[in-house]
């Protein structure tokens, strides 16, 4: 079930969700994966991946998380791997919108906030925009709820800020290919292919291998990538990068962009999709479950 497309208005489903928040996590957690996946939650001896996700959420308290977590904060994680090269290059921090001075900004950006999913603002083109509708946007997700939505204890810490970035460009289709690898202890296994983000069709997204093989399975929710796709450059040097980057957890999804051989980091993840989506066929969520080893010491 697929709660958000019986609830359409994310403005409704925050004020449910905000209406039992006094719920303990273990009990929202139940409740959300529950109707989102019409399975009852085996949080005792979990197997699937879905399930892990959500022991992760209850369990692991790594203060290092959260650092990886904020958009901005994240940064110096990096940079402390070594590659400082792959950032994206930054424009301004700000606490509020009304620190942003849109006159210095160059004609192209994007602003985001540093806690959130869906919270950015695209400007391709500077003369066009709402600036005064853009800082009212920004401040509403700086002071909206902060309830504990999907229960992801790593976003809990984070003061949000406004961040600007570049603009990173698109490739010939008018497409910026997303490479979202899936990493254990270390070890990329598998990986998201997010393609056509900004065509008219929305987007489509493809599991592949690390030999870049395109595999037999497909999330529930996001329309299947069926169309050929070619290794990108230097993609064993992108599995380098992921492998670097994921050594400190028993899971995280490194995620990566490639504009002609040039990679640029996009973001850590350690909830993919909160842990509340599907596969086909099914058998897929136990393959990523059998991956992902729950630290001993603390089941």
């Amino acid at each position: 079930m697929n709660y958000k497309k019986l609830i359409r208005s994310q403005k409704l489903r925050l004020k449910i969700l905000k209406s039992i928040d006094f719920l303990p996590d273990i009990l929202m957690i139940k409740l959300q994966y529950k109707i989102s996946t019409g399975r009852k939650l085996n949080i005792k001896e979990p197997r699937r991946f879905t399930e892990k996700i959500q022991w992760y959420k209850l369990n692991y308290r790594d203060p290092l998380m959260v650092k990886c977590s904020d958009k901005y904060e994240v940064r110096e994680y990096i940079s402390s791997k070594g590659y400082s090269d792959i950032l994206v290059p930054l424009y301004g921090v700000y606490n509020t919108a009304e620190e942003i001075n849109f006159e210095e900004l160059p004609n192209q950006f994007v602003l985001k906030t540093t806690n959130g999913s869906h919270t950015n603002i695209i400007c391709e083109d500077k003369s066009t925009l709402d600036i005064e509708a853009t800082k009212n946007k920004l401040n509403n997700w700086l002071t909206a709820w902060e309830g504990k939505v999907g229960r992801e204890w790593a976003y809990y810490g984070i003061k949000p800020k406004i961040i600007c970035e570049k603009l990173l460009e698109k490739d010939q289709n008018n497409d910026l290919i997303d490479y979202k690898f899936f990493c254990f202890n270390g070890k990329p296994f598998s990986l998201y292919v997010i393609v056509e983000r900004y065509l008219k069709d929305g987007i489509k997204l493809g599991i592949f291998d690390t030999e870049f093989n395109k595999l037999s399975y497909h999330r529930d929710d996001i329309p299947e990538l069926k169309k050929s796709i070619n290794k990108p450059e230097k993609f064993e040097e992108m599995l380098e990068i992921a492998k670097d980057l994921s050594q400190d957890f028993p899971h995280v999804r490194v995620d990566l962009y490639n504009i002609n051989g040039k990679i640029y980091f996009g973001e850590l993840t350690f909830y993919t999709g909160s842990g509340y989506h599907g596969y086909s066929p099914d058998e897929f969520d136990y393959i990523l479950g059998e991956r992902f080893h729950i630290p001993a010491q603390i089941k």
